[in-house]
């Protein structure tokens, strides 16, 4: 684990916000801030890590039960609120952006949290999202550190636009290099020489970048102390991705239209295209 884990999240939420707190009766491992962002009042979330926090599995910026139960609400919240206002397509633009800020290891996993439901939970925050986007709040994700398999689906995948930091401590991934390497049954270098021509297998957010599935890499100097200058780069670089997001459309297609991603994913383009064409049929 990256001993930055969580804690950027943090930093950037304050950074973002000025605010560093919960709701009232949150869990202190998830941040939520209604504050300005360009003429936008906006909505701010984000999973950090808490050493006391009621489950041992989801105390180091894990989504457990909790944190994934308390997005869904904090999401729904805003939703709810703005659901009285028209919903055609020139109205769509009053509807508050939800940011969320990303720095989470994983899932959480453990016993508990399997017979709990934490499945239940993840598919509660992961809709929340989607219901947000398609309900016309532009859904931006700031991804300042680690965005690790479940952790990363349930809080932030289903955002209309994806930023990154351009870091070397910045993962997007299904799982960690270890774990990987353990399933695939290869080493860890061996995974690092085959992500060389294999780019989906690569851990280097730059890669990631070349699969079309972000809409912009951000370049800040030293994300754990930003400076002014920093911040109000990405300030701005997240009120262009609100804008652009509320020119629609409000699904995921430009995840597979985008320039980059009709070069490096042709052949997941042709299957959705297969299977489309059957389902249609």
């Amino acid at each position: 684990m990256s001993k930055f884990t969580g804690i950027r999240g943090r930093i950037w939420f304050k950074a973002l916000t000025g605010q560093d707190g919960t709701m009232p009766g949150d869990p202190p491992s998830v941040l939520t801030a209604d504050a300005l962002i360009g003429y936008d009042q906006a909505r701010f979330l984000c999973v950090v890590p808490d050493a006391n926090g009621r489950f041992p599995c989801a105390r180091h910026a894990e989504v457990g039960l909790e944190q994934a139960y308390t997005l869904a609400a904090r999401i729904r919240e805003v939703v709810a609120a703005d659901q009285e206002r028209s919903s055609s397509r020139t109205e769509t633009a009053k509807k508050r952006p939800i940011i969320a800020i990303v720095d989470v290891k994983s899932q959480a996993y453990g016993r508990r949290e399997e017979i709990a439901g934490i499945h239940l939970a993840a598919a509660a925050a992961a809709d929340a999202y989607a219901t947000a986007r398609f309900a016309g709040h532009p859904v931006i994700t700031l991804i300042v550190g680690q965005a690790i398999s479940g952790g990363f689906l349930t809080h932030g995948y289903q955002a209309n636009r994806l930023l990154a930091f351009a870091d070397n401590e910045v993962l997007i991934h299904a799982m960690h290099k270890e774990p990987a390497a353990r399933i695939t049954r290869r080493t860890v270098a061996q995974l690092e020489s085959l992500a060389k021509t294999v780019t989906p297998l690569s851990y280097d957010v730059r890669d990631y970048a070349k699969l079309g599935l972000l809409y912009k890499l951000l370049h800040v100097s030293n994300p754990e102390a930003p400076s002014a200058e920093e911040i109000s780069l990405v300030r701005n670089a997240v009120i262009e991705a609100i804008d652009d997001a509320r020119k629609g459309p409000f699904d995921l297609r430009g995840r597979f239209d985008s320039e980059d991603a009709q070069t490096a994913r042709k052949a997941s383009r042709l299957i959705r295209a297969r299977l489309e064409e059957q389902w249609n049929q």
